[in-house]
């Protein structure tokens, strides 16, 4: 009967696990109809003109620097679907004005820089101009897909600029973001596997009844023992002779 009850239990688990499983599907199709659509959307363009920079891939000028700064975020902390904000510094040091045109940036997996997740925001500018020795602020707002996976990835932000017409690209940050979950503290993965272990101990709980109920039946079961008082009452009656109490069990069976 027990063998029964976990055979329906654990039909009734992979039941209520089908849908977390469909949902898990799901959003992975999803996350690559997202990628493919803010690879080639115009969110958080300034300006009108937009130019396709495709996967080009310029050097560095000379004399120009950069920094990134993430404000009130030290942590890096990016909420999946929500939008961050952080501010990319230029300092030009050459002798010419330096003409900025865009910023892009993408997600890459920490464990093979290679292995690109997702092409974020291509934000570009227009009348953009840096001139010798002066240092300017750029803000950029980017988004990670809601469906991305929480945890740590690479974040690989680059600057698009001109100078003299010439095409040139600098890497302001290149490092590692945390990616987190925006929607609440339970996820369809934490849903899963709490139920999992819900159900892992109730399973374990009813395998406990059974072999409880199975011990008291056996010992219900077991046959009585008694013991005998013959050879006990043989002892004391060769104890007791010669006492009082013989004496006056002899009288009264003589009074009978």
């Amino acid at each position: 009967m027990a063998m029964k009850i976990l055979s329906v239990f654990f039909f009734a688990l992979l039941l209520l696990a089908s849908p977390l499983l469909q949902v898990a599907r799901c959003q992975s199709e999803a996350e690559a109809d997202v990628g493919e659509a803010v690879e080639g959307g115009d969110l958080g363009i300034v300006g009108d003109d937009v130019q396709d920079f495709g996967d080009s891939n310029f050097g560095p000028a000379p004399g120009i620097e950069t920094v990134c700064v993430f404000p009130k975020n030290s942590a890096k902390l990016v909420l999946a679907g929500e939008e961050t904000e952080l501010l990319v510094g230029m300092e030009n040091v050459g002798e010419s004005p330096v003409n900025v045109i865009a910023i892009r940036s993408s997600v890459h997996f920490s464990f093979d820089h290679r292995m690109l997740v997702q092409n974020l925001t291509v934000q570009s500018f227009n009348n953009a101009t840096v001139p010798p020795s002066v240092q300017a602020t750029f803000p950029y707002i980017f988004a990670v897909s809601k469906y991305l996976q929480p945890g740590t990835f690479d974040l690989v932000g680059t600057i698009i600029y001109e100078i003299d017409q010439q095409p040139f690209q600098s890497t302001f940050y290149n490092g590692t973001i945390e990616v987190a979950e925006a929607g609440g503290f339970f996820s369809v993965e934490s849903v899963f596997l709490v139920t999992l272990g819900i159900a892992l101990l109730v399973l374990f709980g009813l395998w406990l009844q059974g072999q409880f109920q199975r011990i008291t039946k056996k010992t219900k079961r077991a046959p009585k023992v008694e013991v005998g008082t013959r050879a006990t009452d043989a002892s004391m009656d060769e104890w007791l002779q010669g006492t009082a109490y013989t004496q006056s069990g002899s009288k009264s069976k003589k009074k009978k």
